[in-house]
């Protein structure tokens, strides 16, 4: 099939469209590059992509409302994967524009392009941070997300209510997922693993936030990229059970849905650390912050539904994954 994958040269994007072409797929590959980090990551992940004859890539904004339309109008994609977004939590407390042009009027173009073109299935990502201030864990898709603590949660909340609207209107094959802490190689250099990493091997200082009293479902980017392209070959119905009057957020009258892709095994931050230290053969130097606005302490996902549709549950050890980052990253920065 032909899939536009949005966000190709990300860490996510770029390893789905690998997957996708392993496969036999035909793969347009949709990105602005643009600098919120290393560009030349961003290439070298492209470069890998770039040796397959079924890649094709475009270099354009999915904020740009004339060029996608254009895009889409010409390739006829069966399916679509969004990747493309603004990142970060941290950054949506500086940049907050960023976020509204990116992540809203990006997808919003990428919902009409579906919507134009006959695009059977539309894949997006959402994330983990829609939970917000909710507390009771693990998180579900059925639990009420109604309480944001970022910009960046609230526009990838804002996804997931575009997408639906879409779906009841034009019954439109949407599903969300959201993805908890990914990590592993050609990973972003933003992430904590990518820092920490960093720090360990130069014996320079490591933040770590909250005093270090943090919880996290780290998710390997294998066991997220099986995720995504299963739940693309398992497109949604209605649920006939759905009922209005006890409404459930995981899914609906129309063709929708939201998964949670977590490793369902939540780790203490500080044994992530230990894990890095062993991994890269050397301790690290802490330095003890506090939590960071729009932050939350803990996250684990339940991935019941994920496995029940798709019959695929994320497996990899964070030590195994830690261990297979540390080793891409001495390769590729050559330390």
């Amino acid at each position: 099939m032909k899939v536009l994958v949005t966000g190709a040269a990300g860490f996510i994007g770029s390893n789905v469209s690998q997957y996708l072409l392993s496969r036999g797929d035909e793969v347009v590959g949709l990105d602005n590059i643009n600098d919120y980090y290393d560009v030349r990551l961003k290439e070298a992940r492209l470069e890998r992509l770039q040796k397959n004859e079924r890649f094709s890539f475009v270099k354009m904004d999915v904020a740009d409302k004339d060029g996608m339309a254009e895009l889409f109008k010409k390739e006829g994609f069966d399916n679509v994967i969004h990747l493309a977004a603004q990142a970060g939590v941290r950054y949506s407390l500086e940049n907050p524009h960023v976020y509204m042009e990116s992540n809203i009027i990006g997808t919003l173009n990428i919902l009409e392009g579906c919507r134009h073109n006959n695009v059977n299935h539309l894949v997006y990502a959402s994330s983990s941070s829609v939970y917000g201030a909710n507390t009771l864990q693990p998180f579900s898709e059925h639990h009420n997300v109604d309480h944001p603590v970022s910009l960046y949660a609230a526009s990838k909340k804002s996804n997931e209510l575009m997408a639906h609207s879409y779906s009841h209107l034009y019954g439109m094959k949407t599903t969300g997922l959201r993805f908890f802490t990914v990590y592993g190689p050609w990973g972003r250099p933003d992430m904590a693993l990518f820092l920490f990493t960093k720090g360990i091997i130069e014996g320079t200082p490591i933040d770590i936030f909250n005093n270090g009293d943090m919880i996290r479902d780290f998710t390997y980017v294998d066991d997220i990229v099986e995720g995504v392209v299963r739940s693309m070959d398992n497109p949604p119905g209605a649920n006939p059970e759905w009922s209005g009057d006890k409404p459930d957020p995981a899914t609906s009258y129309c063709n929708y849905r939201v998964f949670n892709i977590g490793n369902n095994n939540p780790v203490k931050l500080m044994d992530f650390v230990e894990a890095i230290e062993e991994a890269v053969g050397k301790k690290a130097i802490k330095n003890l912050m506090p939590m960071q606005a729009g932050d939350v302490p803990s996250t684990c996902a339940d991935v019941s539904e994920l496995e029940s549709v798709t019959g695929f549950r994320p497996n990899t050890s964070v030590k195994e994954g830690i261990a297979r980052f540390v080793s891409w990253y001495r390769e590729f920065y050559q330390v």
